[in-house]
């Protein structure tokens, strides 16, 4: 009789009992990035298969550049993914929730429980957990452009990425978010909120412009212009050469200086034409020519190269200029403005800084980063970004759930609740789900020092009592109501990561056999990712 393995090329593999194998792998993937949730989360120390150092604790960042392998593993991976690319935040929640979940569905499977019941009850507490989130919204932001408000809200997302921080950084994001807010708030762009690395300083340096920082300094002599009023070229500004090749035969001295003037002349009537326009700042997509440079110089123009086209685009959007690809004057509708362009040196970098003054010229916003090694600014650099995704989120929902393992507890407590007063062998999945949330709590504990044991029973003692928004006062390392502590979770980012995470834990649970080919020879094609973020 032919075997399943009989039937396939020879090199490919067929494993039986993929679920118990695939739930081990996904929580072997929970307990890597475990020890690195909440503020008193581990950082990892991780390099990549180009040779580059990261030292982390953002679960996106480990599962991006650790190149996960196991199919089942990778499904997890993917769901964490998701939650980074729509909310931006709740990354670790998902892999670690997912992997408790999986961990719950073997002791029920060992015990004979079928794959489907299983499923079932996962979905149906998953359905009521969703229900339950409503119920347990204890704030809402009224105002999305209040500065306390919002510091407020983002403090708790910043302290699980750079705990200690939080206060100095989430009043920054929250300024640099609402300097380029749109009108309807809904429409706000995460990519209109930049950071400039600077090496050097500490983090407390760190500091927010409204406007543009590009990190080098003008060509020429000319480094401050105010009420500039500015032209972008985007292919450079030097003599243009023919596609094709031509030969101009000199015969004596005269026509090679004349030569020469002609070209001179073409120059300055261009230059002369961008300067009578009213132009005095130009920026360069490209090289400048030492002819162009000097009648620059000569008409007051100051020049800004800017090689990358990201970086151009991004200059373009804070002044509201149209890149030229021709070399001549722009009509008003694609010249751009600003109220200071100025050379400044942040430490020992100098920088040009379009800065706009008045709050509704500002499309863009930048937070200079200062950090004392280039891991620390890395890593600044990513709590900030979570922190402006978490702006993007909160401006979508602007509703709120007590935070330190509050609602986790209480979800925890209501859905056991609910699988008690369920028929059928469902209810035993529907509890074991519930059991799962106690995972957030107890890392919370664990990370911080803590007796888990003692504060898992504090917790419930303190719910059962009425209050559902007590829980972990990891400073005072006892159980403290969240709300008066200002520790808040968003309620889309915790919708989404529960429904993601059990999505995940279902498709791994619906696999019975994994079956794979034998892998092509030769060298791995490599992968076409993006350039830039702006792909």
């Amino acid at each position: 009789m032919l075997s399943a393995q009989d039937l396939m090329k020879d090199g490919a593999q067929h494993l039986d009992e993929a679920i118990i194998q695939s739930i081990n792998a996904t929580k072997d993937l929970g307990k890597m990035t475990r020890t690195s949730l909440g503020p008193n989360g581990m950082n990892k120390m991780i390099v990549n298969h180009l040779d580059k150092l990261f030292v982390t604790s953002d679960a996106a960042t480990i599962m991006r550049e650790l190149e996960v392998q196991h199919p089942a593993a990778k499904l997890v991976v993917l769901a964490s993914q998701m939650q980074e690319q729509e909310i931006g935040d709740g990354t670790n929640f998902v892999l670690v929730f997912c992997a408790e979940l999986l961990g719950n569905a073997e002791a029920l499977v060992q015990k004979g429980l079928h794959p489907s019941e299983v499923i079932s009850g996962f979905m149906l507490a998953q359905q009521k957990a969703q229900e339950f989130l409503k119920e347990l919204t204890v704030y809402t932001l009224e105002q999305v452009r209040n500065l306390t408000e919002v510091t407020k809200c983002l403090r708790s997302v910043i302290s699980a990425k750079q705990y200690g921080y939080e206060d100095m950084l989430a009043p920054l994001i929250a300024t640099a978010c609402i300097q380029v807010v749109p009108k309807n708030a809904k429409n706000f762009n995460v990519d209109n909120v930049r950071t400039a690395k600077i090496l050097g300083g500490g983090v407390l340096d760190t500091q927010v412009l409204r406007g543009h920082v590009l990190v080098r300094e003008p060509e020429g002599v000319i480094k401050h212009v105010k009420n500039a009023k500015i032209a972008v070229f985007a292919g450079g500004i030097d003599m243009t050469s023919t596609e094709t090749k031509s030969v101009v035969e000199i015969k004596n001295a005269d026509q090679l200086i004349n030569y020469n003037r002609s070209e001179e002349a073409a120059m300055e009537k261009a230059i002369k034409e961008i300067a009578d326009a009213g132009i005095n700042v130009v920026v360069s997509g490209g090289a400048v020519g030492e002819m162009a440079l000097h009648f620059l110089e000569r008409f007051k123009v100051m020049v800004v190269k800017c090689p990358s086209k990201f970086e151009l685009r991004r200059v373009c959007k804070s002044i509201g200029a149209t890149p030229l690809v021709r070399l001549g004057a722009p009509t008003p509708e694609e010249t751009g403005s600003s109220d200071i362009v100025t050379l400044e040196e942040i430490g020992s970098t100098k920088v040009t800084i379009f800065r706009q003054e008045k709050e509704e010229k500002a499309g863009i916003s930048t937070i200079v980063v200062r950090a004392s090694t280039q891991n620390i600014l890395d890593d600044i650099e990513r709590a900030i970004d979570d922190g402006v995704s978490a702006y993007k989120a909160m401006v979508q929902d602007s509703r709120f759930l007590p935070g330190a393992g509050a609602v986790e507890i209480e979800l925890a407590k209501r859905i056991q609740a609910y699988g008690d007063s369920t028929p059928g062998l469902v209810q035993y999945s529907i509890k074991k789900f519930g059991e799962a949330f106690e995972v957030i709590p107890r890392t919370l504990a664990e990370n911080a020092g803590l007796k888990a044991t003692d504060i898992l029973s504090g917790l419930y003692a303190a719910h059962q009592k009425g209050n559902p928004t007590h829980g972990i006062d990891i400073e005072e390392g006892k159980i403290g109501d969240a709300l008066a502590l200002g520790i808040l979770d968003q309620t889309g980012s915790k919708s989404s990561a529960i429904r993601l995470a059990t999505d995940a834990a279902i498709t791994v649970l619906r696999i019975d056999q994994i079956i794979m080919a034998k892998q092509a020879g030769g060298p791995k094609i490599p992968k076409q990712g993006p350039m830039d973020s702006d792909d």
